[in-house]
């Protein structure tokens, strides 16, 4: 019986244990608690209607906001050389998106609780600009740019 213990049940005991401290420890940063549950159906999402087109001085406005489900709207489309400023406004502390990134236009912005800030870029390329938080963007957002 010794020999089942220290061979069988204390390996696992210490195999469950850095389990739950690992799991205990790690800050993840999703969308959605209940994310990994959903179908992956669920995750494709339709295009999200055009919002109202803002203008200042021949420069589109976009707001963004950050809440518990990420960067709201997302997807937003673009065109391809238009300048376009960002007003970005971060409304909840349970979120690891305390920045913006946006990776090819060295946009690496912080954004204060319930504080606007203005980012300004032009897209250069056509296709799907993917943007979100500092933490390999596990929370992001999607421009589609024309």
């Amino acid at each position: 019986m010794r020999r089942f213990i220290s061979r069988i049940i204390k390996p696992w005991l210490a195999l469950a244990a850095t389990a739950a401290m690992v799991g205990a420890t790690q800050q993840g940063c999703t969308k959605d608690p209940g994310a990994s549950a959903k179908a992956p159906e669920a995750a494709a999402a339709p295009a999200a209607p055009a919002a109202n087109e803002k203008r200042e001085g021949g420069v589109r406005v976009v707001e963004l906001s950050v809440t518990e489900k990420g960067y709201e709207p997302s997807p937003v489309n673009l065109k391809k050389g238009e300048p376009v400023k960002l007003v970005v406004t971060r409304k909840t502390e349970q979120t690891c998106a305390t920045e913006v990134v946006m990776d090819g236009y060295d946009i690496n912005t912080p954004l204060p609780l319930n504080q606007p800030v203005e980012i300004a870029f032009t897209p250069k390329e056509s296709g799907k600009l993917v943007y979100g938080c500092a933490m390999g963007k596990m929370i992001s957002g999607v421009f589609m740019v024309d």
